[in-house]
């Protein structure tokens, strides 16, 4: 869904972006503390497909930096938007890990690797997520069935990058769980672009 348009510097839809991003990370959070991190992929995919029809039509649901850099790479949206997007994007994902922390005084342990092949399963599971994004962008798939696909479209992400990273394909959220490193920054990013593009192709 294509984000309304409005010329100020913050908005509602940059707004909507802050709480969407807050609600997946808090929930990414919650889960991987709660003895179910099993869960955890599919817990997100309902949470993003929820939002998908509650905050879609008013910011297009990004709440994902690999999301919003991969739909500026194909101009569905323009430069400062998207700085403006992945800006208030990190900070709903800072305010989520405080939050959780204070829920649970906890915060989820993880092991962030540095391999390039964590780059790699990260860029794999974001182009998944980006291109299924893509075909509601381009109206391919109804707005009735856009949570669903989305959703999938992450849980889909999830898993495949999750054989080798953490799982988590959005830098974000990354930053809320603690498992920011260049590699889950620059992985879903290029990964991001790479599936906006290959879905503009397929459809031009």
């Amino acid at each position: 869904m294509p984000p309304k348009k409005d010329t100020s510097s913050f908005s509602p839809k940059h707004f909507a972006e802050l709480v969407g991003t807050f609600a997946l990370t808090l929930m990414v959070s919650l889960m991987l503390v709660s003895g179910l991190p099993e869960a955890t992929a599919i817990v997100a995919a309902i949470t993003l497909g929820i939002f998908v029809y509650t905050i879609g039509p008013i910011s297009g649901c990004h709440i994902n930096p690999a999301v919003t850099f991969g739909l500026w790479s194909i101009k569905k949206i323009s430069g400062i938007d998207a700085i403006r997007y992945i800006f208030v994007q990190c900070i709903g994902a800072a305010l989520a890990m405080v939050v959780a922390q204070y829920l649970t005084g906890t915060s989820p342990q993880l092991f962030v690797d540095s391999m390039l092949i964590v780059a790699v399963a990260e860029a794999l599971g974001a182009a998944f997520l980006v291109f299924g994004i893509c075909s509601v962008v381009y109206g391919k798939v109804s707005d009735a069935a856009a949570g669903v696909t989305i959703g999938g479209s992450l849980l889909l992400g999830i898993l495949i990058a999750s054989t080798v990273s953490n799982g988590v394909i959005n830098p974000a959220v990354a930053l809320g769980i603690g498992s920011l490193s260049p590699l889950y920054v620059i992985g879903p990013l290029v990964g991001g672009a790479a599936g906006a593009h290959l879905y503009r192709w397929l459809v031009s």
